[in-house]
């Protein structure tokens, strides 16, 4: 896949999850349709977070002629995820929503802000 169609995949999976994690964020939890719906949001994250380690990064430094600072919010989402993840099954509710909230904000809310700097390839489409 070439770069646009990467951003494309990333772009609707990261979409989906935003709408899911904003509706877990405001529903009640631990019931069995959160619990369910939980991880098809992590799935969608690790997936869409996947994705973006095969997009180069475009602006700034790169590692390997590839990565950038960027793919840190990468590293963050697998972080997350497994650590909500592993909290959860251990009954660590605190620690899971708190890796949950942090995924939230800074896998979606943070990196998503990032994506309309100048340069970026969202800025130029929305912006021109």
């Amino acid at each position: 896949m070439d770069y646009i169609e990467l951003a494309y995949v990333h772009l609707a999976t990261i979409f989906l999850a935003f709408l899911i994690g904003t509706f877990l964020l405001l529903k009640r939890k631990g019931t069995r349709f959160h619990k369910q719906l939980g991880k098809v949001y992590m799935l969608l994250m690790l997936f869409s977070a996947s994705v973006t380690l095969f997009m180069p990064a475009e602006i700034g430094p790169t590692f390997l002629h590839h990565f950038g600072f960027i793919h840190l919010l990468s590293l963050l989402v697998f972080i997350c995820v497994i650590a909500a993840y592993l909290a959860a099954q251990n009954g660590n509710i605190k620690i899971h929503k708190a890796n949950m909230l942090g995924l939230y904000i800074g896998g979606i809310l943070v990196a998503g802000g990032f994506t309309f700097l100048p340069g970026r390839l969202l800025n130029g489409w929305v912006f021109g």
